[in-house]
């Protein structure tokens, strides 16, 4: 196995033949009613027994895409929540993902400078060599907020280059208040997100791996304008992580203009129409209670989608 994030990423999604991503952000009222009417997790008022049925549901939907996809993108906001109880979980489910064979971006959004940069990429891309926690690994990549710039970025792209693993920058979001801020213009007409895609490009430069990208890569919402769009060709040593496809409303098609021809240099993270699945009355109607039928198939539409669109592309 590659010890460049990039180029790991580019096997898997060649491997999987798609570039979805599942990503998990579970809410204990949302899980399936086999899960949270088990007694010893039927408490969502209880820390213990809230995150033993997400750990639970989670490693079960995992389970159930890895066959599928390349790649899964934990949210560790919804493990947070949680305090202690729930960062155990979130780093059980790392070693979960890894056993799957599945490339696992632990989504942070982390961001400072100096030495509480390094620190905070420590904690969440170095694999621990301290005595009690060899057990214990951290993500394949991250995310942060890259809006200190190269002094705020490079602490986490060094850890992770050293690492053998990666990290996606945000650079445009996929909200609709977005635009007020990062297309914000200066006196020559380059937006706010341009120039901080600048500024990772130049960073990225200098870890191309021998599949032609970079273990550095920039979050880009399907939902943002045409334009972006744009850094596809632009930056071609990229990989970009899309959020926003189903639930968020962003199309296939707006999805996959950041793959190139060959269906790779993009990561599209689906979550919430993926893992709610069976909340769907189309599902519901092909499978009943079945939950898990009802996320495989939802994984499975995804797919098709993705392979439709970048037809249609090509």
């Amino acid at each position: 196995m590659s010890n460049h994030f990039g180029d790991r990423l580019f096997e898997a999604v060649k491997n999987k033949k798609t570039p979805l991503c599942v990503g998990l952000d579970p809410v204990y009222s949302r899980l399936p009613k086999q899960i949270i009417s088990h007694r010893a997790m039927n408490d969502e008022n209880d820390a213990a027994a809230a995150v033993d049925a997400i750990f639970d549901y989670c490693t079960q939907v995992m389970r159930i895409v890895a066959p599928l996809v390349p790649a899964v993108k934990i949210n560790i906001a919804y493990f947070e929540k949680y305090l202690g109880e729930g960062i155990e979980s979130y780093y059980s489910l790392l070693a979960e993902a890894e056993n799957l064979g599945l490339e696992v971006i632990g989504d942070v959004k982390r961001s400072d400078i100096g030495h509480t940069a390094e620190m905070y990429a420590q904690a969440h891309l170095q694999n621990p060599e301290m005595v009690g926690l060899e057990d214990i690994i951290t993500p394949d990549a991250i995310t942060i907020n890259g809006f200190a710039g190269v002094d705020g970025i490079k602490p986490f792209t060094d850890m992770a280059t050293s690492q053998g693993k990666g990290v996606f920058v945000w650079v445009r979001s996929s909200n609709e208040s977005a635009a007020a801020l990062q297309d914000f213009a200066d006196a020559s007409g380059q937006k706010m997100y341009e120039k901080l895609a600048e500024v990772i490009a130049m960073v990225a430069a200098g870890s191309v791996g021998k599949s032609g990208y970079s273990n550095i890569g920039m979050i880009v919402g399907g939902t943002s304008s045409e334009q972006t769009a744009a850094l596809r060709d632009k930056y071609p040593n990229i990989w970009f992580l899309v959020p926003g496809f189903g639930s968020q409303g962003a199309s296939a098609q707006d999805c996959i203009k950041f793959c190139k021809p060959d269906g790779t240099g993009a990561l599209i993270n689906a979550s919430r129409s993926i893992i709610y699945a069976y909340e769907k009355s189309e599902y519901k109607k092909q499978f009943g209670d079945d939950w898990k039928k009802c996320i495989e198939q939802a994984a499975i539409d995804a797919k098709i989608e993705f392979s439709r669109a970048m037809q249609g592309k090509l």
